[in-house]
């Protein structure tokens, strides 16, 4: 796999509801906190978008997909001096493919997704996304519209099997929407996800997620980029926030945490698959990344029974940009 789906895999990213809002008239509704990944993509009409901790509301009209990724309070409103309905008290629960209406509908609707993030690693692709990543030109519209055309047309005309067809669909427009994302990051952004968008540095990280117990060296990092060793350096912090041999080692304890949390398999052998000769060179190396030993962090996930739903919480990690 390449990086993004390596990193979504591990976050093991799912979509729990899909479904459209209508709204008509004059309108103002909040919602609250979540944990996971909000995503929303306008087909008709427009409003205003405000995300608490954010100084300037958005304007989205028809075409634009947004994501709200780190699980701020917020507000969607045609006017946003309205006082705000509680978004709670208009979602029943239903099943996936639901339409909820709202003041009679017919001016706005959206289509939208709610992603929960079953993985501890949250922090290490939402750390590095803005409160709200709004995608709003024409190229990147024009890519996602047979996805949107596809799930209103399910929700509109449900037929058996509607519910899983719109959670992969809204997937692939999450995918989407991330990598446009991520395009943009030619512009400044640091992190490992912005680091993609340019094809060399994106080359050495591709190569060490397909290898990770190799026993890398900066050279053959470098190779992999074709670039010298100083200069990839160099690029390789300003790009990702950290040095090549800081992420390789940081990817290879989320992955071994993974396994532990997940699998039977001894601390000695997946020290020995991530590249590390000894159980105690493997040891040093999690505990110095993830903050606790091995057997604590399995212990610990093994009490909770299963991942903490969360962006934050559980044992205390650090990103791969640290």
């Amino acid at each position: 796999m390449d990086p993004l789906s390596d990193v979504l895999s591990l976050l093991k990213v799912r979509s729990c509801i899909s479904g459209g809002f209508d709204v008509g008239g004059d309108w103002s509704v909040e919602f609250g906190p979540h944990d996971g990944i909000k995503l929303h993509a306008v087909v008709a009409g427009e409003c205003w978008l405000s995300v608490d901790g954010v100084p300037d509301p958005v304007h989205v009209t028809a075409g634009d997909c947004f994501l709200l990724p780190r699980g701020r309070q917020v507000r969607m409103a045609s006017n946003l001096s309205l006082p705000p309905v509680d978004g709670s008290t208009l979602v029943p629960a239903a099943p996936d493919g639901r339409i909820v209406t709202y003041n009679g509908g017919g001016d706005f609707f959206s289509l939208g997704g709610y992603f929960v993030v079953t993985g501890d690693y949250a922090e290490f692709l939402l750390g590095l996304l803005p409160p709200i990543v709004h995608i709003s030109d024409e190229a990147g519209k024009s890519e996602l519209r047979w996805c949107l055309n596809r799930m209103r047309r399910e929700l509109r005309e449900p037929q058996p099997g509607a519910g899983v067809v719109m959670q992969q669909l809204a997937s692939i427009v999450l995918v989407q929407v991330l990598r446009l994302h991520l395009a943009e990051g030619l512009k400044g952004g640091v992190g490992w996800l912005f680091a993609l968008a340019d094809k060399q540095m994106s080359a050495a990280i591709t190569a060490m997620h397909a290898d990770p117990a190799r026993r890398w060296t900066l050279q053959a990092m470098a190779d992999c980029a074709g670039m010298s060793r100083t200069t990839f350096t160099l690029r390789f912090k300003a790009a990702v926030g950290a040095s090549p041999m800081g992420y390789l080692t940081r990817w290879r304890m989320f992955l071994a945490g993974d396994r532990l949390a997940n699998t039977g398999d001894s601390i000695s052998n997946i020290g020995l698959s991530l590249g590390y000769e000894s159980e105690s060179a493997f040891s040093t190396a999690f505990k110095r990344v993830m903050g606790c030993a091995p057997r604590q962090y399995a212990r610990s996930r093994a009490a909770a029974h299963e991942p903490t739903v969360a962006v934050a919480g559980g044992v205390p990690l650090k990103s791969l940009a640290a």
